[in-house]
């Protein structure tokens, strides 16, 4: 049987996964395991997502459309990344599942 990637799923599903592991406390070990495996341009782009989040809490006390429009950037990246480098999916793929184990 022959699996089949659905791309957009797994970019939504990374969108969901980066902005909840840039605002939580085990973000440097996430931002981490991003720059050894989706390279720098990644990791700088995930640090960023963090400082905006952060200044969002503080200026507004935590405002959910800061959050939405995060996931819906970062779904954009990763189907952008996914087309360009299709071998990144099961690196991607893993890295959405350590939300589940944090």
């Amino acid at each position: 049987m022959t699996m089949v990637t659905h791309m957009p799923r797994v970019a939504w599903d990374a969108a969901r996964a980066f902005v909840i592991m840039a605002e939580a406390p085990y973000f440097e070990d996430f931002a981490d395991q991003v720059w050894r495996r989706l390279g720098p341009d990644i990791h700088d782009a995930l640090t960023d997502t963090r400082a905006r989040l952060a200044d969002n809490l503080r200026r507004t006390g935590g405002d959910r459309r800061v959050a939405d429009i995060e996931r819906g950037a970062w779904r954009v990246r990763v189907e952008e990344l996914l087309r360009a480098r299709p071998d990144l999916t099961d690196v991607v793929m893993e890295l959405n599942s350590m939300v589940l184990r944090y």
